[in-house]
């Protein structure tokens, strides 16, 4: 059954969510497309991430409200009436992804390996890929593309900017202006968040020290509204645009920083896509399961210390997907050793 022979006539994508997993997707996606370039390609995933995803040439998208519950999936089966696959890469460990890939008609239905196919996905696949452990997330998505044969893999996001996008990202970082620096202060898991008083103290840093642009950047919620004028509060001079712009204008803002400062969540990976360095803040998660893949030198790494202190032993010890959303874990960044490896990024070649 695999790996394929010829190439595919069509092919299914399965991953809803989040928009950080998402972004790993698409150089599995631009490696398949490269490799099979006759093949019909389709993304079933969640609204909120096709709003970017979309973006993508040569792909069809059909999307699944997370929130409609079995309404949401009765739609989807009634989308994909009539409709057959070649083959579905279901990469998404969950049970409403395990649901949906029940609706997907396919000959070949591929998961992960049958240690890491949890959730039922090895109850609704048919083949898996190689056993790999301990190895990033977008890393993991790659033994996709192995499984199937297909062993050129570089990474490629290239994602095709509207103008509109553009020109709002050329509205708040124009050419010739001072380097810039964007935060996006929240994740969508609050105990991964860090202290607004902190990301205030590495605004101050970099406008005094470096003569440095700060923008905030982030969505509408009512948390990232009020951490967003917690930040503005104790240093004045940063442009506050949270929940002021689309994902695709976020993400030409974000080509065009020097670097973005934020927790583990969805934009430190879209600035990955367009190359942009991250200051990734990691206590509550790995960062070397699921830090920005090109940036991992300039992550603050402090899961070793949360390990210790709120588990009694080191990452090595805990199973790799281990998360540590607790009260107090993200305390232990301190701000001064932000601003350290600010300098030191700021320092080495653009």
């Amino acid at each position: 059954m695999l790996p394929l022979a010829t190439p595919p006539e069509s092919v299914c994508l399965l991953r809803l969510s989040a928009i950080g997993d998402t972004c790993h997707v698409v150089p599995l996606l631009r490696c398949l497309q490269r490799a099979w370039p006759e093949t019909r390609f389709t993304w079933v995933i969640g609204r909120i991430e096709a709003k970017l995803m979309s973006l993508l040439p040569g792909v069809e998208f059909i999307t699944v409200d997370k929130r409609a519950g079995l309404a949401g999936l009765r739609s989807l089966r009634q989308t994909l009436r009539g409709r057959h696959f070649d083959l579905l890469l279901h990469l998404q460990l969950s049970l409403r992804a395990s649901m949906v890939a029940a609706l997907v008609p396919a000959r070949i239905k591929l998961g992960f390996d049958r240690a890491r196919a949890r959730e039922l996905q090895w109850l609704l696949t048919n083949a898996r890929i190689a056993p790999r452990a301990r190895e990033h997330v977008l890393d993991s998505f790659m033994g996709f593309a192995t499984a199937c044969g297909v062993h050129e893999q570089t990474l490629e996001w290239n994602l095709p900017l509207p103008e509109d996008a553009l020109g709002y990202a050329r509205h708040w970082i124009a050419d010739g202006a001072p380097p810039t620096m964007v935060i996006s202060p929240c994740s969508s898991h609050v105990q991964r968040n860090w202290l607004p008083e902190r990301y205030a103290a590495v605004a101050r840093h970099a406008i005094e020290a470096h003569g440095m642009q700060v923008i905030l950047a982030g969505g509408p919620s009512a948390l990232e509204r009020d951490v967003a004028a917690a930040i503005r509060e104790r240093c004045p001079s940063v442009i506050d645009q949270v929940g002021k712009d689309t994902l695709p204008q976020m993400l030409a803002l974000l080509a065009r920083a020097r670097v973005l400062l934020a927790p583990d969540s969805g934009p430190a990976h879209m600035a990955t896509m367009v190359r942009t360095p991250v200051i990734g803040l990691y206590a509550a998660t790995n960062p070397a399961r699921s830090g920005p893949y090109l940036s991992r030198e300039w992550c603050i790494d402090a899961f070793p210390r949360a390990a210790r202190e709120f588990r009694g032993r080191t990452p090595d010890e805990l199973p790799w997907a281990t998360k540590i959303e607790q009260p107090g874990v993200m305390a232990l960044i301190s701000a001064a050793e932000v601003c350290d490896k600010l300098d030191v990024l700021l320092a080495s070649r653009p």
